[in-house]
């Protein structure tokens, strides 16, 4: 329905790593999907928004259904709805021209395309109600029902940095952890001019108990955290791990993390800050 967040929805999958198509007549849905997986394999999830803008084009969608699921294409659809009185007020407050309105009668325009877009929403695999929902709850809903678990995990994008505290702490960190409690590589004569990326220092440094320890605590709060984050609509996270000179143990803690949240499927990616100083 127009007004019932779309746009939104849209730019969600598209955080998702969807290609996005805005207002697409529905006799070129499967011309879009042939010209994809002819021409790229680096595009496998396309979401497009059709609704009555396409005008005499809009009943065309049934006919790309069917050719899409008799060619096993896998598609979903996910109808956005809201209440009569709820998209008035939307409308009135954007200020935007109704697709089905020429007279300025916005509850006939709306009315006319609810029964425009009944069929559709018979059919569709998920039906949202946008009512009461803002943007966040919209998120969540779509998130829940129509992603997968990897999908989920590809709306946040992470960077994780080390850093020395005696240089400063890096920009745009949003979780920030001390490792300076572990014991110090500096201070070992075979050790000290060597950087947390050579495996004596990985070895120092990982063989203490209490570098297991902080580990398994450290990746459960990561666990709960980034999930909620995702729910929240965040999309980038900044985790910086510090030491003294940021060139030994946060490097480790650090190659630690980012190995974990790699093999949890997450977007990552490591810089050390410090390590050549």
């Amino acid at each position: 329905m127009s007004g019932a967040g779309k746009t939104e929805a849209l730019n969600y999958f598209e955080d998702g790593g969807y290609y996005c198509i805005d207002n697409l007549p529905a006799n070129l849905l499967p011309n879009i999907i042939d010209f994809f997986s002819n021409k790229t394999k680096k595009i496998n999830k396309i979401a497009v928004a059709i609704d009555l803008r396409s005008g005499f084009f809009f009943d065309e969608i049934y006919k790309s259904i069917d050719k899409l699921k008799g060619e096993g294409i896998n598609c979903k659809i996910l109808f956005l709805e809201a209440s009569k009185n709820i998209l008035m007020k939307r409308y009135s407050l954007t200020r935007r021209k109704h697709p089905l309105v020429e007279n300025g009668n916005i509850s006939k325009g709306i009315e006319l395309e609810i029964e425009k877009m009944y069929k559709l929403r018979e059919i569709s695999d998920v039906v949202i109600d946008t009512t009461s929902l803002n943007p966040k709850e919209l998120r969540i809903a779509i998130s829940d029902r129509m992603m997968s678990k990897s999908e989920k995990s590809k709306l946040l994008q992470i960077s994780v940095v080390s850093f020395g505290y005696k240089y400063g702490l890096p920009e745009n960190v949003d979780l920030v952890m001390d490792v300076r409690f572990l014991p110090n590589p500096f201070y070992n004569k075979d050790l000290k001019s060597l950087n947390g990326k050579n495996k004596q220092v990985i070895d120092f440094v990982l063989s203490r108990e209490e570098t297991k320890k902080f580990l398994r605590l450290f990746e459960k709060m990561l666990d709960f955290l980034i999930p909620n984050y995702i729910d929240e609509g965040k999309s980038y996270l900044g985790i910086g791990i510090g030491c003294t000179g940021g060139r030994h143990r946060s490097v480790v803690i650090s190659e630690k993390i980012y190995d974990y949240l790699k093999l949890k499927g997450f977007l990552v990616e490591i810089s050390h800050k410090d390590i050549k100083r």
